[in-house]
């Protein structure tokens, strides 16, 4: 008999969930974890410490902003620890929840390094060297990922950093050259400019977030450089490294050299298996660097699941904790059908971006002719009263201007606001019903009335029906 039904292995948002549902479902769970603390790669290196930075980085925005209304004057040499002050807090209250509902729910913890024996057998070293394996019926792997680092791009985490150790900086740096187009790039850049660094981004593509529509990465991008930030789009980096006293040399293929005091690495992320021998539990990792799932999220060896980011996009932690349970719930056969397509991403940069469906660009390609309605926060009540006149919500919709497709915002509360738009979809209301609904006045939530109306007003005047 195994010692357990389901083994997790990793503690993040995908290996949370999956131990959790395998609990309720009756099932005899271990969870293993190598850090100290529970929670992963998102509680202590990425999600919640770059939005707590986000955060401070938008309230000391804008009290120099208003330095001069009220007299003061904040320090040029703000250190890192003052900006993410209550991380520590953050972390430890979620480490506490984490492991009264671990307890609650009967999973045994378990500290320490994994690795695979064989499909069915998991050896688990501790801090102090001591060995113990278990076996299992199942496992569901939640080990994430971790920054990848191009050869041209020597990181050693004082001068030349990663997504991971970008925070470890004891003070803002004057300048900041940022490495990448994506999520995690265009979010650092624009937070560190928020917070006065200069920062000069640098792409091989021609803009940043390519799978968001132009005008919303037009919109970011002129927000960022109206801050002061630099965006060189197009341009390929040859070399990497620090000159041996206080700077980061950045040179480019077309022989333009950049000079900044500090430079981040955000060139994407790829699994974190490293310590699993996942080979010898029958697996091996695609061409992209991440351990493939079919529908169910099971890989190639039958009682082996994985989720979140150990299997690649779109490597969010909201869809990561529902691929961990259901990656749970297929092991055991609990009936949860298929993962749902409608699932909203959320960019905290500075402004913030958000979609849920399809955009523009997808629209236009799959049904040709389409409608789509505009409202500009600068139209919105509630976007002067709060000064965040720099945003916009878009509506896709199919071209009689009725079945809604998708929903872009940028700006302030992008990622809040998403979810009515996600709510219409998954509904599949009409367009109609952001008219039909009262909204609370004022409030940014009314731009979706706004573009809604825009939709009708192009309908009536293309198909004489309003």
């Amino acid at each position: 008999m195994s010692d357990f039904d389901i083994i997790v292995i990793g503690s993040g948002p995908a290996g949370q969930k999956a131990a959790v549902q395998a609990s309720k479902a009756g099932k005899r769970v271990a969870l293993i974890e190598r850090d100290a603390l529970l929670g992963g790669a998102c509680v202590h290196r990425g999600t919640i410490p770059s939005k707590t930075l986000r955060e401070n980085a938008l309230r000391v925005n804008n009290m120099r902003k208003n330095a001069a209304l009220f007299q003061f004057k904040l320090s040029e040499d703000l250190e890192m620890a003052t900006l993410i002050d209550r991380l520590d807090d953050v972390m430890k209250s979620h480490d506490e929840y984490m492991r009264r509902q671990i307890d609650r729910n009967t999973i045994k913890r378990v500290h320490g390094r994994a690795r695979f024996l064989s499909p069915n057998e998991v050896e688990v070293t501790s801090v102090r060297g001591e060995k113990q394996v278990l076996a299992t019926d199942y496992v569901v792997i939640a080990t994430g990922s971790f920054p990848r680092k191009p050869d041209q791009v020597p990181i050693d985490h004082e001068n030349i950093f990663d997504s991971d150790s970008v925070l470890s900086m004891l003070y803002l740096p004057k300048s900041l050259a940022v490495l990448g187009g994506g999520v995690i790039a265009s979010e650092y850049a624009s937070i560190f400019q928020a917070l006065g660094v200069r920062v000069i981004m640098i792409d091989r593509y021609p803009r940043p977030l390519g799978f968001l529509d132009k005008d919303l990465t037009d919109n970011f991008v002129n927000a960022f450089q109206d801050m002061g930030g630099v965006w060189m789009g197009d341009s390929v980096v040859k070399r990497v490294y620090f000159d041996g006293v206080n700077d980061v040399i950045t040179e480019l293929e077309d022989g333009r050299t950049i000079i900044t005091q500090k430079l981040l690495c955000a060139a994407g992320r790829v699994a974190n298996v490293k310590d699993l021998d996942i080979d010898n539990a029958g697996l091996e990792l695609d061409e992209r660097g991440v351990i493939p799932v079919d529908g169910q999220l099971r890989t190639r060896v039958p009682n082996i699941f994985a989720a979140g980011d150990v299997i690649g996009p779109p490597s969010l932690a909201s869809a990561s904790m529902e691929q961990g349970r259901r990656a749970a719930c297929n092991a055991i056969g609990l009936k949860v059908g298929s993962m749902p397509e409608m699932i909203p991403v959320g960019i905290y940069g500075v402004p913030e971006l958000s979609s849920v469906g399809m955009s523009e660009q997808e629209a236009r390609k799959a049904y040709g002719q389409i409608i789509v309605g505009r409202a500009p926060f600068a139209e919105i009540a509630r976007g002067h009263i709060s000064g965040n006149q720099d945003g916009m919500l878009k509506l896709v919709c199919d071209a009689e201007g009725r079945r809604l497709l998708g929903v872009q915002i940028v700006g302030e509360e992008a990622t809040e606001l998403i979810h009515i738009g996600q709510m219409a979809l998954l509904s599949k209301s009409d367009v109609d019903i952001f008219v039909e609904s009262i909204f609370n006045f004022p409030t940014l939530a009314e731009a979706y009335r706004v573009a809604a109306l825009a939709v009708i007003g192009q309908r009536a005047r293309r198909n004489s029906v309003y």
